[in-house]
C-alpha cells in the first residue's frame, strides 16, 4: 500500500507540474507571440484606442452599420450565446422583435431582404462580423442620414470586404464605421 500511495503522489505532483505550471506557460508565450501580445488587435482612432477588431460593438445609431446582436450585450467578460432554439417562442419572438425594429429603421427594406446574421446572435455573442449582404442592405439607411451618394457608401463596404480562405467573406463592423466617419 505504501508503494501505490508513493506512485499517486509522485504522479499528482507530475500532473500538477503539467497542468498548473508548464501548460499555462506555454499558452502565455503562443498569446505573446500572436498580433497583439496576447491582449488583443486593437483598433485606434488618433492615437486613442476605440475597440478591438475580434469583438463586437453594439451601433444603434442609423447613421452607423450595426453588427449581429449579442445574447450577452457585448460584455466580452461573459461570452455566450444563448440555449434558445429555433422551436423556442420566447427565443423566435426575440428574433421577430429585432426584425420589426430593423424594418422601422430600414424603409423600404422587405423582411425577406434581411439577411439572418441581423437578426440572431453568434454563438459567442461577439462576433465583430457581419456578411456583406448584411451591410448591402443598409447602405440606403446609411448613406440618407449621411447625405452621401447609396454608390459612394457601397464601395465604401465593398473596399472593406475580408475575403478568407476557409470561411465566407465578412466584414468588420467598428472597421466599416471608423472608415465611414473619414468618408468625405
Amino acid at each position: 500500500m505504501k508503494k501505490s500511495l508513493l506512485i499517486s503522489l509522485k504522479l499528482t505532483l507530475l500532473m500538477i507540474i503539467l497542468c498548473a505550471v508548464i501548460y499555462p506557460l506555454l499558452i502565455a508565450g503562443i498569446g505573446k507571440a500572436t498580433p497583439g501580445g496576447g491582449k488583443g488587435r486593437t483598433v485606434s482612432v488618433n492615437g486613442k484606442v476605440v475597440g478591438y477588431e475580434n469583438v463586437g460593438q453594439k451601433f444603434t445609431e442609423d447613421k452607423y452599420f450595426w453588427g449581429r446582436p449579442s445574447a450577452v450585450e457585448y460584455n466580452a467578460a461573459g461570452s455566450g450565446g444563448t440555449n434558445k432554439g429555433p422551436s423556442n417562442p420566447d427565443y423566435l419572438q426575440i428574433v421577430q422583435d429585432r426584425i420589426d425594429s430593423f424594418l422601422v429603421h430600414n424603409p423600404g427594406v422587405r423582411k425577406e431582404e434581411i439577411p439572418a446574421d441581423l437578426v440572431t446572435a453568434s454563438g459567442s455573442g461577439l462576433d465583430p462580423d457581419i456578411t456583406p449582404a448584411s451591410a448591402y442592405v443598409q447602405v440606403k439607411r446609411v448613406a440618407a442620414i449621411r447625405k452621401l451618394a447609396e454608390d459612394k457608401v457601397r464601395t465604401l463596404v465593398d473596399q472593406q470586404i475580408s475575403k478568407t480562405i476557409l470561411g465566407p467573406s465578412v466584414v468588420n463592423v467598428l472597421k466599416l464605421n471608423i472608415a465611414l466617419d473619414n468618408l468625405k
